[in-house]
């Protein structure tokens, strides 16, 4: 089940009211009714007229008493619709279920309580299809106080959950704050406007993750976005000007309506990425290495040093996932850090693509940072070290390949961790990048391909020609295969004494239509 909250909220009730009782956009309303609300939906019904039409004046002047009291203490905009639907293919709830799934929202949202029915708000919950209704209700108490709508979303999909499984529906994601932040339909819409593969939002996430992943500290983190050709604002506190207490960055070329480029807090793309958490992760970390020179084999050594440090981050995680999963969330949070660094060392997109499934699964929930553990912090060294000397070519050589396959395996051990902490959103993201990770392995480690097959015979006489050959005279060498044999004649060649036969020339083609 599903529960979205309308934003911005409306000034007014009534055009709602009356959208939600009309036929729709395409005729899809059908018997629209009130199936809760404040008081018993049937005193709250609008009545019919004798031409069919409805009377609302009494449902809305009630609804907007408890505004209109509070006069200009009351919100500009009071109008909170929130709209709940259940996933196609689940049970279709009568009017009693729905009714006990609209008390829970309005009771977890705090806007009416069990038994403040004539001291929460007033609100009604109408239903006019088999697999949704519509929570309407005004943010203004009986008891002449304005309500709170803080963390309204996360209350409506807690309601959502428990629906779930009181009613049998289908399991949806909690809302535990591991997604990110994902771009709004007009964000998307702007850039296929403007031809780009995908949004600015989803970009930035994956250059400033792939930054903080490899800087251990506040200037290389800036550094690395400076390099990468992204834009940055620093906050600075207002007692101690030196201090950073915050950021944003913005794409080249992506501008608002004012012309000027449209900046994204860290907190916005993701919530590890906050300045916060930012610094809390570069805790006690040591200096950033140097970039000297190194060769060929000095460089694959460092990619063997990753691949083994993923393969114990995988065994440790593994050996957790049944005892003491808290223990394995520094790990599975780091093996994000090494999926970026090693995308953006090899320059592969595949790889980006699983680094940004598996960042999903790497969080733990309600942005909380996990407390460092020594298989996390070898995996982090692992990633800086990659990121400062890992400057290869793009040709993918068995080490980088070994990688690959190495940190596959620590997404499917994380994917193994989040089942057994029965994280199942988190569990599909983590299976989902160690799909794309196999899928990039997979072209370096396939076998030769075999030699082309001789062309096919169309006819009996060459089929019969490749089947049974002529034999070898003695002083002849044996035929290549596809290749006439010896008493075989090829095409266009003649026997002994015979002149060569000239290429036939291809026939005219034929007139098509009347001819005159």
């Amino acid at each position: 089940m599903i529960g979205k909250i309308t934003t911005p909220r409306g000034e007014r009730v009534e055009p709602l009211i009356y959208y939600l009782y009309g036929p729709g956009r395409r005729n899809e309303h059908t018997d629209p009714h009130i199936v809760a609300g404040w008081r018993h939906p049937a005193s709250l019904e609008p009545a019919l007229r004798e031409d069919g039409t409805r009377d609302f004046r009494k449902l809305n002047g009630l609804l907007n008493q408890p505004h209109d009291a509070l006069g200009r203490w009351g919100y500009a905009k009071p109008v909170w619709h929130c709209s709940m639907r259940t996933a196609p293919g689940d049970k279709t709830l009568s009017d009693d279920e729905w009714a006990a799934v609209a008390h829970d929202v309005m009771h977890r949202t705090g806007l009416s309580r069990y038994g403040e029915d004539d001291d929460g708000v007033r609100w009604v919950a109408i239903r006019h299809a088999d697999d949704h209704v519509h929570l309407v209700a005004m943010l203004a108490r009986q008891d002449r106080s304005r309500p709170s709508v803080h963390n309204e979303r996360y209350r409506v999909r807690d309601a959502c959950l428990a629906a779930e499984r009181r009613y049998g529906l289908r399991m949806t994601a909690p809302a535990d704050r591991t997604a990110p932040r994902y771009p709004s339909r007009g964000e998307n819409e702007k850039a296929t406007r403007r031809g780009l593969p995908e949004a600015p939002r989803v970009t930035l996430r994956r250059q400033v993750a792939t930054a903080a992943a490899s800087a251990a500290s506040q200037a290389e983190f800036f550094a690395r976005l400076d390099q990468a050709g992204i834009l940055v604002r620093q906050r600075h506190s207002t007692q101690n000007p030196g201090q950073v207490t915050g950021y944003a960055v913005a794409l080249p070329g992506d501008t608002g309506t004012d012309g000027g480029p449209v900046w994204f807090g860290g907190a916005k793309l993701a919530a590890d990425l906050s300045w916060p958490k930012l610094c809390q992760r570069w805790a006690g970390t040591g200096p950033q290495p140097g970039r000297p020179g190194l060769t060929a084999a000095e460089r694959n050594l460092y990619w063997d040093h990753a691949a083994r440090v993923a393969a114990e981050a995988a065994a440790q995680i593994r050996a957790l996932a049944g005892t003491n999963p808290a223990a394995a969330a520094d790990a599975a949070w780091a093996a994000s850090d090494a999926l970026h660094v090693a995308a953006a060392a090899l320059g592969s997109r595949i790889l980006a693509q699983a680094a940004d499934a598996y960042d999903r699964a790497a969080r733990a929930p309600y942005g909380r940072i996990p407390p460092p553990s020594p298989a996390g912090n070898r995996l982090r060294q692992a990633a800086r070290f990659l990121a400062a000397y890992a400057y290869l070519t793009r040709d993918r050589t068995l080490v980088p390949v070994v990688l690959i396959t190495k940190l596959a395996a620590l997404a499917e051990a994380v994917a193994d961790l989040r089942e057994a902490q029965q994280h199942a959103t988190q569990a599909a993201a983590a299976r989902a990048a160690a799909e794309r990770l196999y899928a990039a392995a997979r072209p370096a480690l396939a076998p030769a391909l075999p030699p082309r097959p001789a062309r096919r015979a169309s006819t009996a006489a060459g089929l019969a020609a490749q089947s049974f050959p002529a034999p070898v005279r003695p002083g002849q060498q044996p035929s290549a295969p596809g290749q006439p044999g010896p008493g075989q004649r090829g095409p266009g060649q003649r026997g002994p004494g015979q002149s060569p036969q000239p290429p036939r020339r291809p026939p005219s083609p034929r007139p098509r239509g009347p001819s005159r």
